[in-house]
């Protein structure tokens, strides 16, 4: 039997990608911002709905760098539940997090809680759009004015996703997106920024490519955090196809909401009103004394049929290896029992019905 794994790379058809690269053999122009690179900004501009858009290797440096462009200093307030990447592009940045917890019904971070965490030291909120769930970003950005702080959304999750018609990346200062294989779009590798300020544009550019303007001319000190040019094939092709892959993604993910309806002792991912989701991940959070069954023995139980879903995420950042004893995890109650309770199930546009009726029948025969 055919494993099946928590995601699957979309990729277009062979052809359509060989015929996107070829004429980079003719100009050898590899990487640094050549014409695949322009155009794919430039479409992706038009699709997300946004004024400005630039492009880098992964959705991490993305993040790093866009808070170093925004001069983020002291504390920022954030999430643990969240990739690593998200906690880790704070830290490296020589920032100290302050961890947030998240609402249940969402999880996103709790903008209720959010005042009670700002210090004198408090520069930026970085928030995290989960699941294609999408943050309170009125009343984030509502905080962030009266105390006069950055706002800057990791947007990993959200690729496409609207908000009352707005593309998600208008809200903030600027949001992140990563291109990785395994999100809704990718180009393999690849993220980008989406960002308020023509300013922080500059910034951000200058910190991609060393600062370079010029054989001569280098004005800032800066990385190398450049989309090449067969990575931007592949965001081109995939780009064509985007809006049939979320298409099929919703029919997943309406497969799994009929197989799970009604049932006790499970809560599966919310519909947002206002919200044109893009189904990046089907979470699904079990309370093992009503359902019948833990996570883990349901994550167990899965993996020994070949389907390999994934505790996405656990466990929350704020208590990983590296940081320990530097923050206390019970300081985020409702983000610590939604990591042991959580899994995301298989979720990607070629799942077939029938194999997400059989993820669902080896869950629910779990139930004592």
């Amino acid at each position: 039997m055919e494993r099946i794994m928590v995601t699957r790379s979309s990729m277009p058809p062979f052809d359509e990608y060989v015929e996107e690269i070829r004429d980079l053999w003719d100009t050898r122009w590899l990487t640094n911002m050549g014409k695949k690179h322009e155009r794919l900004r430039s479409e992706l501009k038009d699709y997300l709905k946004v004024d400005n858009i630039d492009l880098l290797v992964n959705g991490h440096m993305a993040l790093e760098l866009t808070m170093q462009a925004l001069g983020v200093k002291g504390e920022v307030i954030t999430t643990p539940f969240t990739f690593a990447s998200t906690t880790h592009a704070i830290v490296r940045n020589n920032l100290k997090p302050v961890f947030c917890d998240i609402k249940p019904e969402d999880f996103t971070i709790d903008p209720e809680k959010i005042e009670d965490l700002i210090t004198d030291n408090t520069s930026a909120i970085v928030a995290v759009h989960v699941y294609g769930n999408v943050c309170d970003v009125d009343t984030i950005q509502k905080i962030a004015d009266k105390y006069e702080l950055k706002v800057i959304y990791d947007a990993s999750h959200a690729f496409g996703v609207t908000v009352n018609g707005s593309g998600i990346g208008n809200f903030g200062d600027a949001s992140t997106f990563s291109f990785h294989a395994t999100k809704v779009f990718n180009t393999i590798e690849g993220g980008a920024v989406c960002y308020r300020d023509e300013e922080i544009g500059k910034k951000v550019y200058d910190l991609k490519n060393f600062g370079i303007h010029g054989p001569e001319k280098i004005d800032a000190v800066g990385a190398n955090a450049k989309l090449n040019e067969f990575c931007a094939a592949m965001g081109l092709c995939n780009l064509r196809h985007i809006d049939e892959e979320i298409a099929k993604r919703k029919k997943v993910a309406k497969r799994y909401r009929e197989n799970f309806d009604g049932v006790r002792g499970i809560a599966i991912n919310p519909i947002q009103k206002g919200i044109v989701n893009n189904y990046p991940y089907f979470p699904v959070i079990f309370d093992e004394k009503i359902y019948g069954a833990s996570r883990n023995q349901i994550f167990a139980e899965l993996e020994k049929n070949g389907i390999f879903a994934r505790k996405y995420f656990y466990p929350i950042t704020n208590t990983f290896d590296c940081y320990h004893d530097r923050f206390d995890s019970y300081d985020t109650p409702i983000a610590l029992h939604l990591s042991k309770r959580v899994i995301t199930l298989p979720m990607y546009a070629d799942l077939e019905e029938n194999d997400v009726d059989r993820i669902c029948k080896i869950v629910l025969d779990c139930r004592s």
